[in-house]
């Protein structure tokens, strides 16, 4: 197992965004991002945990904005989410190949019918991928429009029996405000489903995502993805990031 600590979670989902796949670019995908994804997921998969990824594809195309500024010109709102889908299997193809180049063994399984593309999802067929040490990707959101990657994500940890499903950030955690906009910003060390649900300033994750979580009681840790070690870190249940449960 390396040098790595044993891993205190045995499974667990992370859902990484499109628009972070893209990195310093504004668009598309940026292999030393996915390189850099690569090798914190092999980190913990050394680690003895199973990983299975959830990744947007807002880097291409994001549907309800996607229908919202295509209002009037045709393109429906299921066509645009449909649109979304692919763009976020179009990612998990991506990064399917970059992960086996840095030996990381990963499987792209979609829940949209491509099958010259991707095998089709079943909870079978990832738990034996899942078994055989591989990382999973798990494309095509829920495959049904109208659900963003956020609801797919707590819906795959839930089917999958994680102990966790982490939501990648840019920031360390949740705060009260955009630390980005405000010195002032306070984090969040946890916070309840009824908090993060009812505080329309607190935008964690999609609140159909959340509703979903609190119901089935599935904890869920808001993290930053791209400080190196907070993945592993949190595999090892260490305290990293806002923890909404």
């Amino acid at each position: 197992m390396g040098i790595y600590l044993r891993a205190m979670h045995t499974r667990i989902l992370l859902k990484f965004s499109g628009e972070q796949l893209a990195g310093k670019h504004d668009y598309g995908i940026d292999p030393e991002m996915a390189r850099y994804i690569a090798h914190e997921s092999k980190a913990v998969v050394e680690a003895g945990c199973d990983l299975i990824l959830v990744i947007g594809g807002g880097n291409l195309v994001r549907g309800a904005q996607l229908a919202e500024k295509s209002a009037g010109s045709g393109i429906k709102r299921v066509t645009a989410d449909q649109m979304g889908m692919l763009s976020g299997l179009m990612n998990a193809m991506a990064m399917t190949d970059i992960f086996e180049s840095e030996g990381v063994p990963t499987r792209c399984l979609s829940n949209i019918y491509v099958t010259q593309l991707a095998e089709s999802y079943s909870y079978r067929l990832a738990e034996k991928h899942l078994e055989r040490g591989r990382v999973v990707m798990v494309a095509g959101g829920m495959g049904r429009p109208y659900f963003t990657h956020d609801v797919a994500a707590v819906n795959l940890g839930l089917e999958l029996g994680c102990d966790l499903v982490l939501k990648a950030t840019k920031v360390e955690g949740v705060y009260d405000k955009d630390p980005n906009q405000h010195d002032d910003a306070v984090k969040y060390e946890s916070l309840s489903f009824d908090e993060a649900v009812k505080n329309d300033a607190i935008k964690v994750m999609d609140k159909a995502a959340l509703g979903l979580a609190l119901e089935q009681n599935m904890p869920i840790v808001v993290f930053d993805a791209l400080k190196p070690g907070n993945l592993l870190k949190l595999a090892q249940g260490e305290t990293v990031g806002t923890r909404v449960s």
